[in-house]
């Protein structure tokens, strides 16, 4: 299985609520470039957060891709969503390759989990970083980091 994590691209500093916030333009051309490293790639599926900036994320990929599925919303995967929680729901997409889209501090701690085997060293995920992480089974250390891209 591979196991992409994006975190949504940059944006906007205010809004009614953090859950409102959407993508800058700057955001949007980050993602479009991370975007590009998915080109090819076998998705199963795009899960990503409710949160706008996120949803915006996730459109932005499927286009690019063109990508035929609807993407799947999910509530375990906001900023203070629970590292268990989001490996308990990905059992449902086991042996297939997935893109999560979500957001600090959420992706760091789960792809530092996954990888390392506890949250004391969270992957560095800018906005529209892009890691890739490919192994048998979804479980704490279990996870290989084969690349974690940084737009320019």
């Amino acid at each position: 299985m591979t196991l992409w994590l994006l975190r949504h691209g940059q944006a906007e500093a205010h809004a009614a609520s953090d859950a409102q916030r959407e993508l800058t333009d700057f955001g949007r051309q980050e993602v479009l470039q991370s975007a590009a490293h998915l080109a090819g790639q076998a998705l199963a599926a795009i899960i990503a957060s409710p949160y706008v900036r996120a949803q915006q994320t996730a459109q932005l990929v499927r286009q690019q891709l063109g990508f035929q599925r609807a993407i799947i919303t999910a509530p375990w995967l906001t900023p203070s969503g629970d590292v268990r929680e989001v490996v308990r729901q990905l059992d449902a997409y086991e042996g297939q390759d997935v893109l999560l889209v979500s957001h600090q501090p959420l992706i760091g701690e789960l792809g530092g989990w996954l990888v390392h085997g506890h949250r004391q060293q969270p992957l560095p995920m800018h906005t529209a970083s892009l890691a890739q992480l490919q192994g048998e089974l979804v479980a704490a250390g279990s996870l290989q980091l084969l690349a974690l891209l940084h737009p320019h």
